[in-house]
């Protein structure tokens, strides 16, 4: 089951208002475990970079203008994610920002039901409790040392690592395979190695203490 993490970071919160994408992280999972095969791109929004966004991520106009805009990097986005389902953070926000950008290359949209939005998981199975990916990182042990800013790569990562405690964790469905490799006595008609018989004799004075105790019963089956 291939499904892919993604995290975008933008230049305000409305793509209507003229915001546009700066960054697209995405990293592939296979069996919900990341494979380490992943997407990043910086993309030059083809506009200014306001300061509260970029106090957000840390990425400035003078930075973003050195990268490909978003039609030079249409074709290889979309050939990374496949037809795969989209893992994502508050998937609603992302959705709106790629498809607004799809838009303006002629891209037909990504419909919403290829995705799955782990806000609402993680509402759904911790009812009150924050749902925000630092939070959900705290929860599950998971380090997250290195987000003094947000950026879409590094919260890709940890957003597939969220996403494997949601489902259960690497033990979800007990399987025996890893990788296409088959944990060795998996395969119930595969050969196994035959260990040599121990043997497990009484000692001297276990001999007696047996015959003693036997010796106190009335009829002992152990003499019939």
């Amino acid at each position: 089951m291939r499904e892919i993490a993604l995290d975008t970071e933008t230049t305000g919160l409305d793509p209507k208002a003229g915001h546009r994408i700066v960054e697209i992280g995405c990293v592939e999972m296979i069996n919900r475990v990341a494979t380490g095969n992943v997407f990043h791109q910086y993309i030059n929004p083809e506009r200014d970079m306001p300061e509260e966004a970029k106090a957000i991520h840390g990425l400035s106009e003078e930075f973003l203008i050195t990268h490909p805009v978003f039609a030079k990097t249409v074709d290889k986005f979309l050939e990374f994610i496949g037809t795969a389902q989209l893992v994502i953070h508050n998937a609603e926000f992302d959705m709106r920002f790629i498809n607004a950008e799809l838009a303006l290359v002629g891209k037909e949209p990504i419909a919403m039901e290829r995705t799955t939005d782990t806000v609402r998981m993680a509402r759904k199975k911790f009812p009150g409790a924050p749902a925000n990916l630092d939070a959900l990182c705290r929860r599950f042990n998971i380090d997250n040392s290195n987000r003094e800013l947000h950026g879409a790569l590094l919260d890709a990562r940890l957003l597939a690592d969220v996403y494997l405690e949601l489902t259960g964790g690497r033990q979800t469905n007990l399987g025996l395979e890893t990788n296409g490799l088959v944990v060795a006595g998996a395969n119930p008609n595969e050969p196994r190695a035959q260990r040599q018989p121990r043997t497990f004799a009484p000692s001297a004075e276990e001999e007696a203490a047996w015959t003693a105790f036997v010796d106190t019963l009335e009829n002992p089956i152990w003499r019939n």
